[in-house]
């Protein structure tokens, strides 16, 4: 059984993160949808990926794309937020090169949090909380976010079908006191492990014994993670090995291509993120594989901080 999730909503089908895209995935009948989430300067959870308005995608009143200089998200009342679409890729941009099955809708808006659960009843949601280590002013800070994105799903009765996702695992930390009830899943690729120092907060990768196989799912472990969420080239059979070892869910991403679709299934992950969900659902389809149907992320029982020696 492997879970399926259309990342941000299903954007190689539909506009990335808009509640067209959420209902696309649900009409699609996946386990679910990836999404990310920032807050607006009046304190409101949004989804949308980029710390700024997307220059590829976003569009003012006069229909002119936003340029680099974009306003940051925290930066916008939600009202001034509503006011841009986000429903046509910028012509000639290498975004709109990378999804040219994309259907442009003019018109869509960034929803909020709360709406997009409301879109999303009948799927399971993985909750990507983005901040910037790097660049701590450019967003609200892990405590603020947490607090505002738990109270939506608290209030929506959302938490049993959410995970927590972040790159930047203090807002993990932080959600394991605020909300331990809420399942928590730490993202990596190259980068954030290469600077983990800044990325994995108080939890330090060197002391997993770093020098041998499957150091990061031993780091993801001992946060007391349920799933371990690796961009798809990173992963490979000995930390897949040590993964399955220490008990973590694998869910790769962002797996599009057909032959990463194939290796990852060899490989014996328990879900796959894709921007092009409807060929993974085939894909499972032409070899028996069973589709995980939403309740996935309730059936996984949270845990504690493990020694993963």
């Amino acid at each position: 059984m492997i879970a399926v999730f259309g990342h941000r909503g299903a954007c190689g089908l539909a506009p990335e993160n808009t509640l067209t895209g959420f209902r696309l995935a649900a009409r699609l009948g996946l386990t679910g949808v990836e999404f990310d989430v920032g807050m607006t300067a009046d304190n409101i959870p949004v989804v949308h990926h980029d710390i700024r308005l997307n220059q590829d995608i976003a569009r003012d009143k006069s229909g002119a794309y936003v340029g680099e200089d974009a306003p940051l998200i925290r930066a916008l009342t939600y009202r001034q937020l509503s006011t841009y679409d986000v429903g046509r890729p910028r012509r000639g941009s290498v975004y709109a090169s990378r999804h040219l099955t994309q259907q442009a809708l003019d018109g869509a808006r960034i929803p909020t949090l709360a709406e997009a659960v409301a879109a999303c009843t009948s799927l399971d949601l993985l909750i990507e909380i983005k901040t910037a280590p790097d660049r701590p002013d450019t967003t609200h800070t892990p405590m603020e976010l947490v607090a505002q994105v738990s109270r939506v799903l608290c209030t929506l009765e959302a938490t049993d079908k959410s995970m927590l996702f972040a790159f930047d695992w203090r807002v993990l930390a932080v959600a394991a006191r605020h909300i331990p009830s809420l399942r928590r899943g730490c993202l990596t690729d190259a980068q954030t492990v290469r600077d983990a120092h800044l990325w994995f907060g108080d939890t330090r990768l060197a002391a997993h014994q770093p020098q041998k196989p499957g150091s990061v799912p031993r780091t993801v472990a001992s946060t007391g993670a349920v799933i371990w969420a690796p961009e798809q080239t990173t992963l490979n059979e000995a930390e897949m090995i040590e993964a399955r070892r220490l008990g973590l869910a694998v869910i790769p991403w962002t797996v599009n291509e057909p032959n990463d679709m194939e290796r990852m299934i060899e490989l014996g992950v328990d879900g796959i993120i894709s921007d092009v969900p409807d060929q993974i659902k085939n894909l499972l389809a032409a070899r028996n594989l069973t589709l995980a149907a939403p309740g996935y992320i309730s059936r996984l029982k949270p845990r504690r901080p493990v020694d993963p020696k």
